[in-house]
């Protein structure tokens, strides 16, 4: 009995380990880097670049320059200050004096039942009249390609919201442990094929930081203004266009997009946290998710740790296995599972310029992935407050408390 309850366990990890990797491979054929139009597409493309900024003085600069040394588009550059306490402001006024490409604007007090980046995403929209809306997070730098290449890519392949994965710069341990995850998860867990042929909102998928929407798509939709109390836009923007009837979908930007999303692990922590009950963390999702990342990326490492254990210590006292087929077979399912787990992280430290570290500790990595699940739904179970650039909202409803 207890020997076919470890046969099954063995089975489980390696079925719950493959899967994901032979969707991984899959997919890291289709996730591709958008490119340039082909002739007939217009090259005199009229995009707004929309900058929402909290308190973003050591970031400022370096995103609108980068925005602004951008060709082949007619580009305007949009950053709201919303109600930063430091030089946000100032910083961005003594660029708009000096290039008339960017000009900035002032945030309004926070209405009740919304979200502070939606609510400056959604003023920012209404301040343009630009027929492509590019919601761009300050702390991402573009490189002087991006603009183009996306506009084009969006035209030719007549999506209404295309969103992209920027190269993640990770310099602390915290950030090279969890932050290469977010393009495991994705290519593992979604079904890039049929996420292009469907407008379903299971489907949806998307970057915050990165937004590239059609104006009257987004118009139509609502834009922010249907998505105001979320704290997670790169999920809830991309469900809401499909809600609609649109076209979305994601490209890789590691060529031509990068960002440090956070500079300190107590900000890495709450940053994945507080989105976590919007996306995985969700009642419905965590036990699932949960068990399928303990049997196929967690227990994969345990079991080959185990086998090895056990194999070393019978070569040293000189013991054999009483079958000797059954051994194989177990030791090969045990090792063919090891790898399905981690071969997806070695591509991706390889495709997306991730710290090797961060594949090589794979298994840690996951199951604080999941603890930061569990934190956040605990908290919001608990009615414990979010706290986010200096602002307090309801980990429930998503309303501002202060």
């Amino acid at each position: 009995m207890i020997e076919t309850l470890i046969l099954s366990i063995i089975f489980a990890s390696f079925v719950c380990a493959s899967i994901p990797a032979v969707l991984f491979l899959f997919n890291l054929l289709r996730f591709r880097a958008p490119l340039l139009a082909p002739i007939g597409i217009p090259n005199d493309l009229r995009v707004a670049v929309l900058i929402p900024a909290r308190d973003e003085e050591r970031n400022i600069a370096a995103c609108v320059e980068s925005v602004l040394a951008n060709s082949g588009v007619d580009l305007e550059v949009l950053v709201l200050d919303d109600g930063s306490a430091d030089r946000t402001g100032e910083i961005v006024q003594a660029i708009a004096a000096r290039d008339a490409r960017a000009r900035l604007l002032h945030g309004q007090p926070l209405p009740a039942g919304w979200n502070g980046k939606q609510h400056a995403c959604w003023l920012l929209a209404q301040a343009t009249s630009a027929p492509l809306l590019l919601f761009l997070d300050a702390d991402v730098r573009l490189a002087p390609d991006a603009l183009q290449r996306c506009a084009s890519q969006l035209q030719a392949s007549q999506i209404a919201l295309l969103s992209g994965f920027p190269r993640q710069i990770t310099l602390g341990w915290l950030e090279k442990l969890l932050l290469p995850l977010i393009h495991f998860i994705l290519l593992s867990f979604l079904p890039m094929g049929r996420m292009r042929k469907t407008t379903k909102s299971a489907y949806a998928a998307g970057c915050g930081q990165f937004f590239l929407a059609e104006r009257s798509a987004y118009f139509s939709s609502g834009g922010h203004s249907s998505i105001r109390e979320t704290r997670h836009d790169g999920l809830r923007l991309p469900e809401l266009f499909r809600q609609h009837g649109f076209r979305t979908d994601i490209f890789d930007l590691t060529a031509l997009a990068s960002v440090r999303m956070y500079d300190s692990p107590g900000a890495v922590w709450m940053g994945l946290a507080k989105n976590a009950t919007e996306g995985i963390a969700t009642p419905a999702r965590i036990l699932p998710f949960t068990l399928l990342i303990i049997l196929g990326q967690i227990l994969p490492a345990l079991l080959l740790a185990m086998w090895l254990t056990i194999c070393t210590m019978n070569l040293i006292v000189g013991a054999t296995f009483d079958e000797p087929i059954l051994a194989h077979a177990v030791g090969a399912a045990i090792t063919l599972g090891y790898l399905a787990s981690v071969l997806p992280r070695l591509l991706a430290a390889w495709r997306f310029k991730q710290p090797i570290i961060s594949a090589l500790l794979h298994p840690f990595g996951t199951a604080l992935l999941l603890i930061i699940q569990w934190y956040a739904l605990l908290r919001q179970i608990f009615g414990r407050p979010v706290a986010w650039r200096s602002r307090t909202y309801s980990s429930a409803t998503g309303e501002e408390l202060s």
